[in-house]
């Protein structure tokens, strides 16, 4: 009996790693006879677990969805990264996700062996990450999506752009990135025949369409790259053009992915080009590049420079 429920979890534990399973494989893998395979899941279906049949030469199984979250078979290092994912989540920009997390964490953290709660606490207790405001993503939304992208289905949603108006998309979804607070949808919008980012703050009703598509190459190493680089390509209300007196190196190395873009003019000089919807944030960017810089436009830039520079004089002459 014993024998019989340890290889119970067994076959349960290799359900859950992977969609479908050829019964020939499970078979090996557990060094059982298909007969026995067959009784076996036969025990998990009685006790509420919906393995499914699959059809075809070979035949196989399925651990598919319910209508109750059955129990999950952890390894320690499962378990950590799922409890370490869960405090994170503690402070995570997804609407609503923060009680929910807690309450999945405190009932993981009590059936936790002791030496793995021992190391969770270690983590939880060394690590500091105070939450910082911004644009919080629907938990719905995000777990749709994700879904598309993973089964490579068509999505319709709602987009609000960054001007305010609102249209409507069909995308062929490739893959979520977390970029700081914010989640960005890489996806071939299918109106517009080329590759866009979404943000999913702005994004309302995603719905899969049930149409499958055949994935396209991104023009880009990796999606996290393209999304940086649709950032700085991204249009804003000013656009700065800027001489710098210092290297392009030296520049460049003081500045984060999203400020702006830097190219050489000679060893000694370079180029800044920067863009925002908020003069005054792009004027504090410029004075932040710490060097001699001559400003060619936007002329609005060159006032709000001015008006920065009286309000610091005026604050280094009071003391």
């Amino acid at each position: 009996m014993l024998e019989t429920s340890s290889r119970l979890l067994d076959l349960l534990a290799l359900l859950q790693t992977r969609r479908d399973w050829p019964g020939a494989e499970l078979a090996e893998r557990l060094e059982v006879s298909g007969r026995t395979v067959r009784r076996d899941v036969e025990r998990l279906r009685a006790l509420g677990y919906p393995v499914q049949s699959l059809t075809g030469p070979a035949g196989g199984y399925q651990l598919s969805a319910g209508t109750a979250m059955p129990p999950l078979l952890l390894d320690e290092e499962e378990a950590i990264a799922i409890a370490v994912g869960l405090r994170t989540a503690a402070r995570a920009s997804v609407t609503g996700i923060e009680e929910t997390s807690i309450r999945a964490l405190v009932k993981l953290e009590q059936v936790l062996p002791a030496h793995l709660r021992r190391r969770v606490a270690a983590l939880g207790s060394a690590t500091v990450a105070p939450p910082s405001p911004g644009p919080t993503v629907d938990p719905q939304h995000l777990t749709t999506v994700a879904a598309a992208c993973r089964d490579s289905e068509r999505l319709r949603f709602g987009y609000r752009r960054r001007d305010g108006a609102a249209t409507r998309r069909e995308v062929e979804p490739h893959s979520l990135v977390n970029l700081g607070r914010r989640w960005y949808l890489v996806g071939w919008d299918r109106g517009r025949e080329d590759w866009r980012t979404f943000r999913l703050d702005r994004l309302s009703r995603p719905a899969a369409t049930g149409v499958r598509f055949t994935g396209r190459e991104l023009p880009a190493k990796d999606p996290a790259a393209y999304v940086q680089q649709s950032i700085k390509g991204a249009w804003s209300r000013y656009e700065a053009r800027v001489t710098v007196h210092a290297s392009a190196e030296a520049i460049a190395a003081r500045l984060p992915y999203f400020a702006g873009a830097v190219s050489p003019i000679d060893e000694h000089s370079c180029e800044f080009r920067g863009s925002d919807d908020d003069i005054e944030w792009l004027a504090l960017r410029v004075a932040m590049l710490g060097v001699e810089v001559e400003v060619h436009e936007p002329p609005e830039l060159v006032e709000q420079l001015k008006v920065l520079a009286g309000r610091l004089g005026r604050a280094a002459a009071a003391v």
